[in-house]
Parts: C-alpha cells; sequence; structure tokens
C-alpha cells in the first residue's frame, strides 16, 4: 500500500526512513518514531530502519518492542545499506520520502548520504553539530537541491533547533522589533551524573582540528556582513559571572550560533525582516567548575593540535572529558535524572519605535525546558521535524534546498508539536527598560 509522496511526486513505500539506526542515537531515534506513528499523514506512519548490519538492525527493532511493548515492531522493515556502497544508498532513498540520517561524524560519513537523497528524491533531516558540514553541503548542494525540490535540513537535534526556533519563538512574542538576544543554556543532573557519548566527543575533537578549514569554507560564500540593527549586543568575555543564571558562564562551542546567524541571513534576504543578533552561552556553575573547566579545556585545545593527542582523545574520551562522554554513552537512569533549560534575553525597540534611534526600551525573557538533551530531547525534535515536513509542506520555503531548521519550519507548528511533547517554549518576563 502506498504510503506517501516526495517532491517528485511518485508514491513510495515509507514516510520516513531512520538510517543508521543500530547507532546509539539511531535506537533511540527508532523508539521516537514508533512512538509518533499515529501522527504520520492519514494518521498512519509507515517507516522503515536502514544500516550496514541486517543482524543489528534486527536487534534494535527487538530492543524497541520490548522496551515500547510493541510486539508489531518486530516486523518494521529493515534495509541494508552502507555509506561506502552508494549503490545501497540509492535504493535506499528512492523508498522513502523523508530519511533521518543518524551516521555520524557527519564530516566523515553524511556526504554520500545528502547527495544519495538529492539525486533520488527523498529529503534528508539529520542531528549533526559540526558547522563544516552544516555549512559545506549548503555551499555544495543547495542549488541542486532547488532544481530537485528537496528539502535537505541539518541540525534538527538538541544541536540546533531549540537555540533556531527559540529565536524566531522569542521575536514572535516580542511586541516590536527584536534586535538582540543572548541565550544561557544550563543542564541539571540527577544523583547519578550525566554524559554523553563519545560519537559526540568524537565531531568536536575533529571539529577544532580543522576550525581553520570552516573559516576557509565561509569566504567561499562571498557573504556580505548582516546590518546590525539596533544597539550593539554586549561583548562578553571567554569567562564571566552571568547575573542571568547566578552562575559562571562560557561562550557556548557548539553549533547554535553558526545555524541561528544561518537562520537570520536567510529571512533578511528572501523575507527582508530585520537580523537579530545572537551571542550563546552555557552555565558551568561554580568556582570549583571554572578550574575544572579551564584546566579541561586547554588540554583538549592542545591535544587537537596532533595526531598523536587527537588518538588519544578518541580512545579515553571519559579521561579527557572528566566523565562527560564515554564510549557507553550515558545509562538510562543518567537519561531520566538528567533535563535542559536554555534562557534567552532578547532586547529591541518597542512598536513605534525606531531601532536606529536611541537604547533599546523593551526585554523579553524566553525559556525552553525540556528532558536529556542528546538521547530524549534530541529524538523528539528530530522525529517532530520530520512529521512536519510530511504534513506541511504546503508551510515550508517555495523550493527545495538545503535549510538550517528555522529558515525551513518558520511558518509551520514545529513549536506547538514540540510543545505536546515535553520540549516547551515559553514567555516568562516581558518589561519595558
Amino acid at each position: 500500500m502506498a504510503a506517501g509522496s516526495p517532491a517528485g511526486g511518485e508514491i513510495r513505500p515509507y514516510h520516513i526512513i531512520v538510517f543508521g539506526a543500530s547507532g546509539f542515537t539511531g535506537r533511540f531515534v527508532v523508539e521516537e518514531v514508533a512512538r509518533a506513528c499515529p501522527a504520520g499523514p492519514g494518521g498512519t506512519l509507515r517507516w522503515a530502519i536502514a544500516g550496514r548490519s541486517r543482524d543489528r538492525l534486527e536487534k534494535v527493532l527487538l530492543q524497541a518492542a520490548q522496551a515500547l511493548s510493541k510486539p508489531e515492531l518486530r516486523s518494521v522493515e529493515v534495509i541494508v545499506a552502507d555509506v561506502a556502497q552508494p549503490e545501497s544508498l540509492a535504493i535506499m532513498c528512492k523508498q522513502g520520502v523523508v530519511v533521518l540520517n543518524c551516521v555520524g561524524p557527519y564530516r566523515f560519513y553524511g556526504e554520500p548520504v545528502v547527495k544519495a537523497c538529492i539525486e533520488n528524491g527523498a529529503h534528508y533531516i539529520d542531528i549533526c553539530g559540526e558547522p563544516q558540514f552544516l555549512e559545506g553541503m549548503q555551499l555544495k548542494y543547495h542549488s541542486k537541491a532547488q532544481e530537485k525540490r528537496v528539502y535537505v535540513i541539518g541540525s534538527c537535534g538538541f544541536d540546533s533547533i531549540p537555540a533556531d526556533m527559540g529565536i524566531l519563538y522569542t521575536r514572535d512574542q516580542f511586541k516590536g522589533t527584536l534586535t538582540a538576544v543572548e541565550s544561557f543554556l544550563t543542564v541539571s543532573t540527577g544523583p547519578e551524573g550525566g554524559c554523553g557519548h563519545e560519537a559526540t566527543w568524537q565531531s568536536a575533537i575533529f571539529g577544532f582540528a580543522d576550525s581553520a578549514s570552516l573559516r576557509s569554507l565561509r569566504k567561499k560564500f562571498g557573504h556580505k556582513p548582516l546590518p546590525v540593527v539596533g544597539a550593539p549586543i554586549k561583548k562578553r568575555g571567554a569567562l564571566f559571572y552571568s547575573k542571568e543564571i547566578q552562575q559562571y558562564s562560557i561562550p557556548f562551542m557548539g553549533s547554535d550560533p553558526s545555524v541561528v546567524r544561518r537562520t537570520q541571513r536567510c529571512m533578511h534576504q528572501e523575507h527582508q525582516q530585520a537580523p537579530v543578533q545572537y551571542a550563546a552561552y552555557v552555565g558551568i556553575g561554580g568556582v570549583f567548575s571554572v578550574a575544572k573547566t579551564f584546566f579541561a579545556g586547554l588540554m583538549f585545545w592542545l591535544m587537537t593540535k596532533f595526531s598523536i593527542g587527537r588518538s588519544l582523545l578518541i580512545q579515553f574520551p571519559e579521561v579527557f572529558s572528566f566523565g562527560l562522554f564515554s564510549k557507553a554513552g550515558p545509562s538510562k537512569k543518567q537519561m531520566e535524572g538528567t533535563s535542559f533549560c536554555l534562557s534567552f534575553f532578547g532586547e529591541g525597540y518597542s512598536n513605534g519605535r525606531d531601532p536606529s534611534q536611541g537604547k533599546p526600551d523593551a526585554a523579553i525573557t524566553t525559556q525552553i525546558k525540556g528532558p536529556e538533551p542528546g538521547y530524549v530531547a534530541t529524538p523528539i525534535t528530530m522525529v517532530q521535524a520530520a512529521i512536519t515536513l510530511l504534513n506541511e509542506p504546503q508551510c515550508l520555503p517555495e523550493t527545495g534546498g538545503v535549510y538550517t531548521p528555522g529558515s525551513a519550519f518558520a511558518r509551520t507548528t514545529l513549536i506547538e508539536r514540540l510543545n505536546k511533547h515535553g520540549v516547551q517554549f515559553c514567555v516568562t518576563n516581558a518589561r519595558k527598560l
């Protein structure tokens, strides 16, 4: 029975294919897709999983069936596909409307999947937090995706849907012209503590080691600087005490600033909207945490400069990250006890005021709260992005292309969908300055 049609209009058997389903994050995405089945087009979501090993994929389905008490999951279709075998990717992509790519690090394994999706008419969504890959795919494939009317939407996990959609949400709730936003991320853990999986650690290692290539890549776009609307955003140091969240903070080193900047450029160029200045920070706690972060950060920076250092970092993630990352990833109890809060502090000019005249006169604070960010919130945001793409294609940009979450989903109900699934957006304060 036909399940859906992609950009080309032909009927395909599956709405969603989860590629890399047997990976650490992929297993949680599989469970989230299973929960989302009633939200599919027509009330039923038809889906399959894909990866290199049929045995491992079948084991994932068995585990999901047991975890969710859904024995019917054992009959979900399995597709064998490998990034090293383009013909297998082509066969996979021809069967799905949307491919959810969970295979990272994306700098090594992502491009063949993007290419196969575009060539075979399947929309593409990933959870990448690597600016080099995300911006590189935009530079190389945006025009090709437009021609094929295929949507390639990167960074649809915790990096960076909360930040990107959070800026749009804050702008929409602000009564006037929002001109600058600072975000502060705090993560709370339970008695068991928390950690991330080694795949995320490896992405950070290679990203830092190759930071020069990102600067070179950005020059190829030939972008002019975005106009600064209103008062310039305040400058913070590499370490400072934040009165906003009552703890020491440092700049957020993930992909959020890159993704938000790309969205703001798109909104300015395509829709003539005033760009919002943005700075992202993360709270690290008290004085002891500052000392530990400084030592770990300095060691990490030095070791990424040399191949032997990178090898040691990869081989012993738990040691060099002080337990923040491990090869096993977080336990179930750790995930259950972990949550995040992303707070946005925005300033701007109330209705009727000219942003070119004087200081901002209005402020707004919004928050996004959710469960453990890496392996609970990320599957939720990724799957809800896919459901939104399937159910609201008329609200996406008129042509295909390589997009950020904000530039793709700005006119959709994605935020409302996330609110219903435990990633909550709300206004906490709005006032005159």
